[in-house]
């Protein structure tokens, strides 16, 4: 199983079996914290070979510099899913857009969007959270 692509951004859809990804981002700037960013995607493409076949379990987790959960009632998220690949088929690709809204952090730091399977982290997107200010001639800076 391999993760050809994996990014936070503002919007992703599968169209037709072609992943379409706008606004890719790592970084978010607030000029305070708590900051709630109010809806992002997180876009997947997987590809899968023979060797992938059977059940599995996916785990989606945000979490912080501490390795705590961004929100740990609701995250991990580990949704189950089978791969059956039809005879002859070398490999096949699925798309997976995870749609997010009201992601809270609480402070600025760096955070993670760890992507696993089966208990192992296969990708560990960073994400960045900088508090600003503006400037006094209207400019945005770090705070």
């Amino acid at each position: 199983m391999d993760i050809q692509i994996a990014t936070l951004c503002d919007f992703a859809a599968d169209y037709n079996g072609k992943l379409v990804i706008s606004g890719t981002f790592d970084t978010l700037a607030a000029r305070a914290t708590p900051v709630v960013h109010p809806a992002c995607a997180l876009a997947m493409r997987f590809c899968f070979t023979p060797e992938d076949a059977g059940r599995h379990k996916l785990s989606i987790n945000i979490i912080n510099e501490d390795g705590e959960s961004l929100d740990p009632n609701n995250m991990p998220i580990e949704p189950e899913f089978e791969v059956q690949l039809p005879k002859n088929v070398p490999f096949l690709t699925r798309n997976i857009v995870m749609n997010l809204q009201g992601l809270r952090f609480e402070e600025a730091g760096i955070y993670s969007i760890d992507i696993g399977c089966d208990g192992e982290v296969l990708v560990r997107l960073p994400l960045r959270i900088v508090q600003v200010s503006q400037g006094p001639n209207g400019e945005t800076q770090l705070a």
